[in-house]
């Protein structure tokens, strides 16, 4: 598969892509016995239509069934920007006006008697609108049914992803010359999410820098902690460029580490090889868990993984497929994921490694190359 960053400037997605697009959804929602689809704004609209509409509480839905046209169902102030959506031309416009009902609109569009897929960000006020209307109908969450739906990614789409992978190698590259000692957490965390943007992301979604303590919580928000000489800091961080997930992770030192921490960090760069190397098309996701978390075991610090090894990313930079215990899906070529193994140590310093791979027809392809050993800075 050509992963050249290249294309995401040069290769627009059109309507056909789009097209093709809302086929395959539909496809596979017969196939998986349902009569459909609804797809509210949020992710699953994004990547079937290239409509990224304000979420609010006006009913925008776009409806798919394997036997009729795409349906997009819009309140009619939003319609002429969703009439310039890049997948439009692709699809049929309804909409509805303020202070008529939207699920008239909607209702004639569905089987009475229906189980439909329904994006999981969809709002309770208009699933329960459509069941008063429809009483008939059933619903489960597109997590449930057809969790894969945007799990392989095309040639194109892989593109994207490259381009932000190798937009976050260049940020991470250039924060190590930053200083870090005597500056609080949310400082660097600023840096991180300017250093972003200058390489081309137009939306930060998260920027961890757990220092100290503080890196043994995972998920730690960036705060006013004063970064100190001889901590351990992780970083996490990504967000999106040309619309696709970037998500990675780096733990550095400040000053000279002790022998302990090096030990700590070397246990978990071979872990996150180890979960990297073992990725092929055919292997459950939970055997690169399994892989990853062997190694930390080995070392007597399994406890202390407190988390799955991996998620998807496409648009948005957390979705399936996840790297856990547990699940059986085959992985195939353009599915693509983070391995991310840690090691947390309550009260004293967590380390965390993370790259973004794709699935390759023989192999796995890092998109993110930034070095992983440890870096000392200032």
């Amino acid at each position: 598969m050509d992963l050249d960053p290249l294309l995401a400037d040069t290769e627009p997605f059109t309507a056909a892509d789009y097209a093709a697009r809302m086929a395959a959804a539909a496809r596979a929602a017969a196939e998986a016995g349902l009569a459909g689809l609804l797809i509210a704004p949020g992710p699953d609209l994004t990547h079937l239509t290239g409509y990224r509409p304000v979420d609010t509480e006006r009913l925008t839905l776009l409806v798919l069934a394997a036997d009729r046209e795409p349906v997009l169902v819009v309140p009619a102030l939003e319609a002429p920007d969703a009439a310039k959506a890049p997948g439009a031309g692709a699809l049929t416009l309804r909409d509805w006006a303020d202070g008529k009902n939207p699920y008239d609109a909607t209702a004639p569009l569905l089987d009475a008697t229906g189980r439909f897929g329904v994006s999981d960000n969809t709002w309770a006020l208009h699933l329960l609108g459509l069941q008063r209307e429809l009483p008939g109908t059933a619903y489960a969450p597109l997590t449930d049914v057809l969790p894969m739906l945007r799990a392989v990614k095309d040639r194109r789409e892989l593109a994207r992803l490259a381009a932000a992978g190798a937009a976050a190698d260049a940020a991470y590259a250039q924060i190590l010359h930053v200083p870090f000692a005597d500056r609080r957490e949310s400082d660097v965390a600023a840096d991180l999410a300017a250093l972003l943007r200058v390489h081309g992301h137009s939306q930060v979604d998260f920027t961890v820098v757990g220092s100290g303590p503080n890196g043994a919580n995972p998920h730690h928000e960036a705060g006013d902690r004063v970064i100190r000489h001889g901590d351990m800091v992780v970083l996490d961080f990504g967000g999106l460029l040309h619309g696709y997930g970037s998500d990675i992770s780096r733990t550095v030192h400040v000053g000279e580490p002790t022998a302990e921490e090096r030990r700590v960090h070397d246990v978990v760069r071979e872990a996150q090889r180890a979960g990297v190397e073992v990725v092929r098309p055919g292997i459950a996701c939970q055997d690169v868990d399994r892989a990853a978390r062997a190694v930390i075991t080995e070392f007597g610090y399994g406890d202390r993984f407190i988390h799955r090894t991996g998620h998807g990313i496409g648009v948005t930079t957390h979705e399936p497929p996840y790297m856990i215990e547990g699940e059986e899906q085959p992985l195939l070529p353009g599915m693509c994921f983070s391995v991310e193994p840690g090691i947390y140590l309550p009260g004293r310093f967590g380390v965390r490694i993370e790259d973004i791979v794709t699935v390759t027809d023989d192999g796995v392809r890092r998109l993110n190359n930034a070095p992983r050993e440890m870096a000392i800075v200032e």
